[in-house]
């Protein structure tokens, strides 16, 4: 099985919503949601997206 697509990180400000295996990043508001998901993209070589309820994942393609 190879996987070409997978979920790096979550960064979310509701870390109470978050079950699963994908590292995730609390953050205190929106601001820092969305400079930590600029930071694990260009770090991780992923991209990141945001979500409808805010959370951004980061996904390598």
């Amino acid at each position: 099985m190879n996987l070409e697509k997978y979920i790096l990180a979550v960064i979310t400000t509701s870390c109470e919503n978050i079950k699963g295996g994908a590292p995730t990043f609390c953050c205190e508001n929106e601001d820092e949601a969305q400079k930590v998901a600029a930071d694990l993209e260009a770090i991780l070589d992923g991209i990141s997206h945001r979500l409808a309820n805010g959370m951004y994942i980061i996904v390598k393609h």
